[in-house]
């Protein structure tokens, strides 16, 4: 039977309802914190203020992207879903390695089992620190891996082919980011040579490199993209991100989706900041409708291919 893991259960696919497909709801104290102080978002309070906004606006469900050790907290992150009703897919896996200390890594081997065990027994709450291992009762719903500018280094390919081995394994999906929008090509050909099913793998971040032959290419291999720049664009540059969705929905209707990628407190109205997570749903939407988008393919975009996406293989 196919089912979604969040992080309080799994669901039946037609439950997961409109979805941001690419979330930063708890950015917690970390290394990560030393490179950007503005990524800190770690008040429950105020990150279940802004997703009851998005709950209110009708989402119903967001993927976090946050994986080991670099701002994750999966208690966080329970305690905002049972708060606000939103149902919340949280991951095991790695970003960038910039966001680590030099001692961080483990061995292929290792870090399969790690992977696999956040996946099937818990996520540990400990962030895999060290030395204590604590598994919570909240098990990851997808693996997020990440390249950098252009190409996949030799230590990106090394935890590619982790999320590669943990997927052959569980089943679970795949959420990669793309530094800028770059290496989408290199990520998808490196996944397929290792047995990845790619209609379980999301791309993220495309849109930053609005090209369209660039786009055409990367979902004619079938793989799905995340587009999040919708409310990054300057007034002078337009947005691409909604020229991008018009001009593929009808081709390639089943693979694309949006989120907001909020990495930063300054982007969350509850922390002063701004557009808000609602922005997608009401600001952004009203403008894809007004520009011909049909009920059905907004369907598409927010509902049935996350569904379909973060199903378990």
């Amino acid at each position: 039977m196919a089912f979604i893991r969040t992080i309080l259960g799994d669901i039946a696919p037609e439950d997961l309802g409109v979805c941001y497909a690419h979330e930063h709801i708890i950015i917690d104290v970390s290394f990560t914190i030393d490179k950007e102080a503005d990524f800190l978002i770690n008040d429950v309070e105020k990150s279940t203020q802004e997703v009851c906004a998005f709950r209110e606006a009708g989402g119903r469900a967001m993927v976090d992207s946050m994986p080991c050790d670099c701002g994750r907290n999966i208690k966080k992150l329970a305690e905002i879903s049972r708060r606000s009703g939103v149902h919340i897919l949280a991951p095991t896996g790695l970003h960038l390695q910039k966001y680590y200390d030099l001692g961080h890594f483990y061995k292929h081997d290792q870090l399969v089992d790690l992977f696999v065990a956040e996946i099937e027994e818990g996520i540990d709450k400990y962030e895999y620190k060290g030395p204590i291992v604590g598994r919570t009762e909240y098990k990851a719903g997808l693996i997020k891996v990440a390249s950098g500018l252009d190409r996949l280094s030799a230590y990106e390919e090394k935890i590619f082919a982790v999320a590669a081995e943990t997927h052959r394994r569980t089943g679970c999906p795949i959420l990669t980011h793309t530094e800028q929008g770059t290496a989408a090509l290199e990520q998808i050909a490196f996944l397929q040579d290792q047995g990845v099913d790619l209609a379980h793998v999301v791309i993220s971040h495309t849109d930053r490199q609005p090209d369209l032959a660039y786009h055409r290419e990367i979902l004619s291999s079938g793989v799905c993209v995340e587009y999040d720049a919708a409310f990054r664009w300057r007034i002078w540059q337009g947005n691409p991100t909604l020229e991008l969705v018009l001009a593929l929905i009808e081709a390639f209707p089943d693979q694309i989706m949006l989120g907001m990628d909020a990495a930063r407190k300054t982007y969350w109205r509850s922390y002063g900041g701004g557009p808000g997570l609602t922005y997608l749903l009401t600001d952004f939407s009203e403008e894809l409708r007004q520009r011909g988008l049909t009920q059905a393919q907004w369907d598409r975009i927010f509902i049935h291919n996350p569904a379909s996406a973060y199903q378990f293989a």
